[in-house]
């Protein structure tokens, strides 16, 4: 009964990351894995809160002298997953970020070259169609 308010606590904010995830499901673009993944650490930490004895077994059975350091290891090992997710996902959108500016760039460019040499833009030709097509195809394939 000692350990039910620390357990209560820590119970309320897995379950709570586990709403938040849940509400934005529609919004987020990981692949299943990742999902199936979280869900796991979620039920694997309200287990660990509700059972301290077995961590601590298990990690006696891993070699590791304590379930709080196990449990350490683990998070390590998460945070440099996240971390790792996170620069993946930062350097993919700033791929598609200097996509697009190189288009908007071509467009414009020839936009401006049409007009001072007094012609109207063909529609749908020329390298910024060209350029604005392979921007549309490469967001459809993300």
């Amino acid at each position: 009964m000692k350990y039910f308010w620390i357990q209560l606590v820590l119970i309320v904010g897995s379950v709570s990351m586990a709403l938040v995830f849940i509400r934005t499901w529609s919004q987020a673009k990981n692949r299943a894995w990742k999902r199936i993944a979280f869900s796991l650490f979620v039920v694997v930490n309200v287990y660990a809160v509700l059972r301290p004895t077995d961590v601590t077994w298990l990690a006696h059975q891993l070699g590791v002298g304590r379930g709080t350091d196990l449990v350490l290891y683990v998070m390590v090992l998460a945070m440099g997953f996240l971390t790792l997710n996170t620069f993946l996902r930062f350097r993919s959108l700033e791929k598609k970020i200097t996509d697009l500016a190189r288009t908007v760039a071509i467009n414009e460019g020839m936009r401006h070259n049409d007009e001072r040499l007094g012609a109207e833009p063909a529609a749908g030709s020329g390298a910024g169609a060209d350029a604005a097509a392979n921007a549309d195809a490469d967001s459809v394939k993300a």
